[in-house]
């Protein structure tokens, strides 16, 4: 009895998992750009859901080294996403930085979507309190994007009451590396001697981004942080657990 009971409990529990991440996949197609991580999200909330369906099944047919690695996986994925999180809400900035780069995010027609907004929303708080500091926007344009991300991020930030003139475009970058190469060559012609560079991006990028920095000659870079939205987590945290074991292959 215990164990029907217990069989019950499974199949609910993962049946809902999988529902719930399938649902949360369809509401953010409507307010954002279709991304890995949203791919990512979609096919394991279909693994979940049809595990819990077919739970006699798998438990009789599949073999449970099969099994025990997609738990495994399951279980290193939100540890490390768990590890993404802490390091990247420690924000590192000391308020003397010469600039902060604002590396792009995805733009919802010409608008910058929930995750960008908070990235520049930190940026902007990181002016407060360092007023004297050049902002430069780093994105390109993506293929499903009607303009460059910097400038929706330039039309955010002025809308915010950034001065024109503290702000520089850089709108060629598609990846966060070419975001601080192309960022860094900028500030190479801005600043005629050694200047002190702090970026802001998504906490859940800081890790990879604080890497790739240095690859592109940023040695002694310092961070801030934007909050993912709680219902962009799940997509934002997979696909970056995707984006870091890719960097430590490719290291780029």
């Amino acid at each position: 009895m215990k164990n029907k009971v217990w069989r019950i409990f499974q199949k609910i529990v993962l049946l809902a998992v999988g529902i719930i991440m399938i649902v949360n996949v369809v509401l953010l197609t409507v307010i954002s750009n279709m991304h890995t991580g949203l791919i990512l999200v979609f096919v394991l909330g279909c693994i979940f859901a049809l595990y819990g369906i077919f739970l006699e099944t798998v438990i009789r047919r599949f073999p449970k080294w099969i099994k025990c690695i997609f738990w495994i996986g399951v279980a290193a994925a939100i540890l490390f996403s768990l590890f993404l999180a802490v390091y990247g809400n420690n924000d590192t900035v000391t308020y003397r930085e010469n600039a902060i780069i604002v590396l792009g995010s995805g733009i919802h027609g010409e608008q910058p979507d929930e995750s960008l907004m908070r990235r520049l929303d930190s940026a902007v708080d990181y002016y407060h309190k360092n007023p004297d500091a050049v902002i430069v926007l780093s994105g390109g344009q993506g293929p499903q994007e009607s303009i460059t991300e910097s400038l929706a991020m330039e039309r955010y930030m002025l809308s915010r009451g950034i001065p024109q003139d503290r702000i520089l475009k850089e709108e060629r970058a598609t990846s966060t590396y070419q975001n601080f190469l192309y960022s860094k060559q900028l500030l190479d012609h801005y600043y005629e001697n050694d200047y002190c560079v702090a970026f802001a991006t998504s906490d859940y990028h800081i890790y990879r981004a604080d890497a790739i920095a240095k690859i592109a000659g940023l040695d002694h870079v310092t961070h801030c942080h934007g909050v993912t939205p709680w219902y962009q987590s799940w997509s934002s945290y997979l696909r970056e657990c995707v984006a870091v074991l890719k960097f430590w292959i490719l290291r780029k």
